[in-house]
């Protein structure tokens, strides 16, 4: 029989009292999770690369509505962490520009150019394992539509010399940014704000993230392979509302990628039955809750 979340609840409350979870800083815990992040199990990860699948070539649809083709765009994975969704942005871009040329007469296609996607995160640790994720990803076939970068920048972080955009994008800004289960560690204000300053103008921002229902329930964490303590970082329980609220404070507006939920643009998806048995024993804990939502702005 599946455990219920409040027996669950109350597991995590005697580990507490036993001295088995400990909360250090973001980039301290990412930097622990790194090598086993991809293989612990984290039905979260699981459902976002699922949703990924059909909002990415949706998202590239929506930047090149409002770019020219023979234009230079740039790609930002912000919060890449080991390049799970940096690999699946390069294969939609690799589809979408193959589709995209076979449109194109000869002579624009001979002026179109390449893309340039650049994946960026706070932990040193994740971008290690980003590297050998990334490469092998990188085929012949991407090389030719698209160039690959990563390095780090810290979103708790103000934009300063020591922490400072890559070079390309301080000369123009990011056509299109995907942030993924991200913002759960990030305040609001800093995160918008830091998005925008790497972004041009009519650029697109896609982000996903943990549900507040399940925020309010859990947070990010692993249990580390060899010690057997439950890392947290430090995570936000971030309301839908809130998040809405601060992006159009922050110059942005919601762009509908969705179509669903009565067309206000935010998808939200809560494990079912179904659902449970796709993504593993983990998620069939949290059946008949909203565990994450996607949801897509422009920039002003």
């Amino acid at each position: 029989m599946t455990e219920t979340i409040q027996n669950m609840l109350s597991k995590k409350a005697e580990s507490q009292k036993s001295g088995l979870v400990e909360y250090v800083g973001t980039v301290e815990a990412y930097d622990k999770w790194a090598e086993v992040y991809d293989t612990d199990g984290n039905f979260l990860q699981r459902l976002d690369t699922i949703e990924l699948r059909v909002l990415l070539p949706r998202f590239l649809d929506a930047v090149n509505s409002s770019f020219k083709p023979t234009e230079q765009l740039k790609f930002v994975d912000l919060g890449c962490g080991t390049g799970r969704n940096t690999v699946q942005l390069l294969k939609s871009l690799s589809t979408y520009k193959e589709k995209e040329n076979s449109n194109l007469n000869l002579d624009d296609r001979a002026s179109a150019t390449q893309v340039e996607v650049i994946g960026v995160d706070a932990s040193p640790g994740m971008l290690e394992v980003a590297q050998k994720t990334v490469q092998p990803a990188f085929t012949q076939n991407e090389s030719q539509i698209a160039t690959v970068s990563l390095g780090v920048f810290d979103l708790l972080k103000p934009i300063s010399d020591e922490n400072r955009l890559p070079a390309s994008l301080q000369q123009t800004g990011a056509a299109g940014v995907i942030s993924t289960l991200v913002l759960e560690h990030i305040p609001l204000k800093k995160f918008f704000e830091a998005a925008s300053a790497m972004m041009r103008s009519g650029g697109y921002l896609l982000i996903t993230n943990m549900h507040a229902d399940m925020g309010a329930l859990s947070q990010a964490g692993f249990t580390d392979p060899q010690t057997g303590v439950k890392i947290r970082p430090t995570s936000y329980c971030h309301s839908i509302p809130e998040v809405l609220a601060t992006a159009t404070e922050a110059g942005f507006q919601i762009k509908n990628l969705i179509g669903e939920n009565g067309g206000n643009g935010v998808l939200e998806r809560a494990v079912d039955e179904n659902l449970g048995e796709i993504l593993g024993a983990r998620a069939k804990k949290w059946v008949g809750i909203n565990v994450w939502f996607g949801v897509c702005f422009s920039k002003i």
